[in-house]
């Protein structure tokens, strides 16, 4: 939808095999091993809880990092629960392999407001490699929803559990609404479903991080997941860091250098098209990768995530499209920046389909090598 982009941020890391004691390099790990890792791992959580680091963004897999929701929140939610897209006959006429769905997982931070769950698509993916994403992809077939697309996938990207009874308590997830659909640049018909992780279960004291709601990455598909502010998508800069709970004089976390925002028009089958561009700082949240190879590498990992700690991800094309459309909707607010007034691509959809875009692949021959394995 609009030009690829030119640099990405230099993801790399220190190796955390450095920090493997040398006892166990070269051997298995034991049992016993493995839950003093474990042990480890709830530990250094509940010290940087404890210390008062929560200057970092919270984590939609730690119950203990997340409050009861604001005002505002409490508000959007109620927006988006209400929300009823406009008839769009069109899709039950998609074969399943034109159609997909991307998940918007919201959950509170520490201060009740409202965050969203993105990943950074691999480089190893034939579309759209390097570049953020929701968790999503194709329909296997044309009996699934839209929101059990977008529910499998988040499970085979990033490891949500896909069945509700699997979420380990107190969380539970709340399917709030669908988005009008909007057109990929591979002519994918992709419908956005909303959805609430609740964590208000009343389970005292805190509960401790459960190992099924861990972001396990397929490295096939994701590269990073990370978070962002859900409101800061209506706005033109970024939101002032908000003072951390109890921290004395008010301490925040400093915002990395660049700017929020940026955008530009471009004409998509005639059509006025506006390509938002948003850097969303990732200095002060643990953005997740996958697990490497080894026991060893893994293990040691568990024990220091990977974290961000300059710099900001790109969030552009359809997916900022997508949440700037889901923000207006949620706060009932028209975004600062320029944009298209309607929802969605329904029109662009039917453009794509009178030039016989979404005919099958009998009757349709690709383009070779540009069928794309994913969105």
């Amino acid at each position: 939808m609009s030009p690829e982009p030119t640099s990405t941020l230099d993801q790399g890391t220190e190796d955390p095999s450095t920090n493997i004691p040398p006892q166990i390099i070269g051997s298995s790990p034991t049992p016993e091993f493995i839950d003093t890792v474990r042990e480890k791992i709830q530990d250094i959580i509940a010290t940087e809880i404890d210390l008062g680091l929560p200057t970092e963004a919270s984590l939609y897999y730690d119950a203990s990092t997340m409050a009861p929701l604001s005002a505002l929140s409490a508000a959007a939610i109620a927006r988006l629960r209400a929300y009823r897209p406009p008839p769009f006959p069109f899709w039950d006429q998609l074969p399943a392999r034109k159609r997909a769905a991307v998940l918007i997982l919201l959950y509170a931070d520490r201060w009740g407001d409202l965050r969203v769950v993105i990943t950074m698509r691999a480089a190893s993916l034939r579309s759209f490699s390097g570049h953020a994403a929701l968790p999503g992809g194709k329909a296997d077939s044309v009996d699934e929803s839209p929101y059990q697309i977008a529910r499998r996938e988040a499970s085979e990207e990033i490891g949500l559990p896909q069945d509700d009874f699997a979420l380990p308590k107190p969380f539970r997830i709340e399917q709030l609404c669908c988005l009008p659909p909007s057109l990929a640049r591979t002519h994918l018909v992709v419908t956005p479903c909303v959805a609430f992780l609740h964590a208000d279960g009343g389970v005292d004291p805190a509960p401790l991080v459960d190992e099924s709601m861990i972001p396990r990455l397929d490295a096939r598909e994701v590269a990073a997941l990370f978070s962002a502010p859900f409101y800061n998508f209506l706005k033109l800069e970024d939101l002032p860091p908000p003072t951390t709970p109890g921290a004395e004089g008010g301490e925040t976390k400093p915002l990395p250098e660049g700017h929020w925002y940026d955008g530009s028009w471009i004409s998509w089958k005639d059509v006025p098209w506006r390509v938002h561009n948003f850097y969303v700082p990732v200095n002060n949240q643990r953005v997740s990768r996958p697990r490497r190879g080894s026991a060893q590498s893994n293990l040691a990992e568990r024990l220091e995530e990977e974290q961000e700690r300059e710099g900001r991800f790109k969030v552009w094309g359809m997916t900022a499209r997508v949440l700037v459309d889901a923000a207006r909707i949620a706060y009932g607010e028209e975004p600062e920046m320029e944009h298209n007034e309607g929802f969605g691509d329904a029109d662009i959809i039917m453009i794509a389909e009178a030039e016989g875009q979404f005919k099958e692949v009998s009757e349709q021959r690709p383009e070779p090598g540009k069928e794309p394995a994913k969105m």
